[in-house]
Formats: C-alpha cells, sequence, structure tokens
C-alpha cells in the first residue's frame, strides 16, 4: 500500500485563531482523526505544514502505528496547490493520496478504490471516455453538478508535483490547474457510493461544522 498526504498547512480564517488542525474533535485531534482513518488503506504518512505547526501536529500523532514524516512549507500560505506540491515532493510511492486535515470522515474503502483506479485496475472509462487497463497520473472524484475533489484523490506523485510547479510559475491559483496537466480519470459520484458514504468528502470549515462534526462523533 501506498502513502497518503496530510494537508495541514492552510490558516483556516473561516475557523478562528486556533490551528484547525490540530483542534478537539470529540476527543482527538482533528487531523488524528482523519490519520485513524487511513490505518490499513495507506502504510506511510506525509504531514504537508508549517515549521510552527510541526511541534503540535507531532504531539496529536503521537504513538500513531503508521510511518509520518514531515514536508513543512518553504513558504506558508501559498495555498493548496503549493501544499500539494511540497507534499508529494517527500513522497517515495509512485502514488500518493492527498487529503485535507479537516475531512474526518474519509472513507478507507473509497481511498482504496482511488488507488486501483490510477493504477488502472478497474474497467471503467478515463477522461478521454476509453477504457483501459493502464495507469493515471490521477484519479479525482467528482460527485453530480459538483467540481473536482481535489484534496481527496490519488496522484502519482512526481507527475503532479511537476504539474503544481508548472502551474505556480505561471502564476496560476487555482487548485485543479495542474489536474488539466495530467493523464486523468474522473472517478463518479455512483462509484463513491458503491464503495462508502459521500461523507468521505465533507470538511469542516467553520465552528458550527466542527460543533455538528463533533456531535456525530461524539
Amino acid at each position: 500500500m501506498p502513502t497518503a498526504v496530510v494537508l495541514a498547512g492552510g490558516r483556516s480564517e473561516r475557523f478562528g485563531e486556533s490551528d484547525k488542525a490540530v483542534a478537539d474533535l470529540a476527543g482527538t485531534p482533528m487531523i488524528r482523526r482523519v490519520a485513524d482513518r487511513l490505518v490499513g488503506a495507506v502504510d506511510a504518512l506525509v504531514i504537508n505544514c508549517r515549521e510552527g505547526q510541526v511541534s503540535a501536529v507531532r504531539a496529536a500523532l503521537d504513538g500513531y502505528p503508521l510511518p509520518v514524516a514531515f514536508a513543512v512549507d518553504e513558504t506558508p500560505d501559498e495555498g493548496p496547490m503549493a501544499g500539494i506540491r511540497t507534499g508529494l515532493r517527500a513522497v517515495e510511492d509512485e502514488y500518493a493520496f492527498a487529503v485535507a486535515c479537516d475531512m474526518p470522515f474519509v472513507e478507507p474503502d473509497v481511498v482504496r478504490y482511488l488507488f486501483e483506479r490510477a493504477a488502472g485496475r478497474a474497467d471503467e472509462a478515463g477522461a478521454d471516455g476509453e477504457a483501459r487497463t493502464r495507469p493515471y497520473d490521477a484519479a479525482v472524484p467528482r460527485l453530480d453538478d459538483e467540481w473536482f475533489q481535489t484534496t481527496h484523490a490519488v496522484y502519482r506523485a512526481a507527475a503532479m508535483a511537476d504539474a503544481c510547479d508548472a502551474a505556480l510559475e505561471r502564476g496560476e491559483r487555482r487548485i485543479v490547474a495542474p489536474l488539466f496537466e495530467l493523464d486523468y480519470v474522473v472517478v463518479d459520484e455512483p462509484a463513491i457510493r458503491a464503495r462508502g458514504s459521500l461523507d468521505t468528502f465533507e470538511n469542516v470549515n467553520t465552528r458550527e461544522e466542527f460543533a455538528a462534526a463533533a456531535e456525530r462523533l461524539a
């Protein structure tokens, strides 16, 4: 099994002054809840964060059963695309699952399926409409009538990191921009529903959403 890159470097302005990544969510730091859900779906974690977060995140992951590495943002606050790029540069495996630290309901069966689709081990069509078994550079969910779930997707680490570098050099900030430079496969809503709940995409951005998530997890 490959690696997960957990994106924790955002400032979480809608959440308030405290660091959302390590906020206590029903008795457990939120990033630890995400990490715990990934056990069995990956065999290592890379945490992308700011230098000032490392100590608190390390404490939140104390005793975690998988290897954990940190990929610190050299230039903070460049946005999620830069975070994905930095995290993927620290990945040793060919593929990695990128996930935001505020997705505490991430479904391991969905994660495993995304790896399978990226590797070409499925008979569904890619972005070009052709069914095939050769690998893709990315497997990205897209729900009905919604945009790509780029912070809940599997990427070929080197290819996506290179595409992010190129997009950043162009001054592009849309997180979806590097995806369009890759050979990717779209994973649609029915395929996700067949393997888990759409709660896997739920993220916690505000105090109100945090309280609702805590109530569900209590």
